[in-house]
């Protein structure tokens, strides 16, 4: 019980109705949390015109040369983004793989969930430009 008090209860994302109460389906504990974390990424900053700080800038890298310093940069910027954004979250490492497939970046997210020593991990598939290969 203590876990969802802290954790919190929420919309699930994205939205659904519960088909046996028709109502929307909710999310709670660790799952809020990375419905949390994946919303961050996804949602450019000055998108919610009342919170124009939240999200990250992930979106505008679409482009980019993706060299070594690049993808250092995006790891810094995400994970600044994720800890401001998301106090139920800690020791946050990112790691970005741009090898594995062209003209995709993977986004390995590493995070603790404050009050617990269980480490989460997602991994974000993030689509490059088509004419990008990537490269140093």
């Amino acid at each position: 019980m203590a876990d969802r008090v802290f954790l919190g209860t929420g919309m699930k994302f994205p939205p659904q109705v519960n088909p046996a109460t028709g109502r929307f389906a909710c999310v709670s504990g660790k799952e809020s949390v990375q419905e949390s974390v994946y919303l961050i990424i996804m949602t450019q900053k000055t998108e919610r015109y009342m919170r124009p700080e939240f999200g990250s800038n992930a979106a505008g890298y679409v482009f980019s040369r993706m060299d070594a310093t690049m993808r250092s940069l995006i790891a810094h910027e995400l994970e600044r983004d994720i800890l401001s954004a998301e106090p139920r979250v800690g020791q946050v490492q990112i790691r970005l793989d741009g090898e594995s497939s062209p003209g995709c970046l993977f986004v390995s997210i590493d995070y603790v969930v404050r009050g617990e020593n269980v480490r989460e991990n997602m991994v974000f598939p993030f689509y490059l430009g088509e004419g990008n290969t990537g490269g140093e």
